[in-house]
């Protein structure tokens, strides 16, 4: 199965121009005799509708449609005896260090880290000083508008 999943990246790359090989006509016409017909057929519609037809599991989830995966899926595509589908977009599965495949696509920077919400609270208050000290805004705040309004005798009402 693995030499399979091997076959199918090798072919997604090629045919992509991610990898760049001599004669890689004839390596694609290689691969695709050695791919089951029922497998190729899948592929070559994903393929067809600009997806890519294999996709490695990144953190538990697809890297094509970014959905998490059951764990029973990727304890399967740990012991990589049958190939495994995305339940949500249809593309074949593969973990990279179980097939022994580094992807051609490089994997996304790591992001900063996101403030805590500590400092999200220290920065809304710092922004409220900031606006209390400085003063009312001219023509009043919104509290005193919403109090004149409720003040305000109804219109259209009938005292009989």
């Amino acid at each position: 199965m693995k030499e399979l999943l091997q076959n199918l990246v090798r072919l997604q790359g090629l045919e992509l121009e991610e990898i760049r090989e001599k004669n890689a006509a004839a390596v694609i016409a290689e691969l695709r005799t050695k791919i089951p017909p029922q497998i190729l057929g899948h592929y070559d519609r994903l393929m067809a509708r600009g997806k890519k037809g294999i996709v490695p599991v990144r953190g538990q989830a697809c890297s094509g449609c970014h959905m998490r995966l059951p764990i029973g899926v990727i304890s399967e595509l740990m012991k990589a005896e049958d190939i495994q589908l995305c339940d949500t977009c249809g593309r074949y599965l593969y973990l990279e260090e179980v097939i022994g495949v580094a992807s051609a696509a490089p994997a996304p920077a790591a992001e900063p880290a996101a403030p805590t919400k500590g400092g999200h609270r220290k920065k809304a208050a710092a922004t409220t000083k900031k606006a209390e000290s400085a003063g009312p805004a001219p023509g009043g705040t919104h509290k005193k508008v919403a109090r004149k309004r409720r003040a305000a005798p109804k219109s259209g009402s009938s005292a009989g």
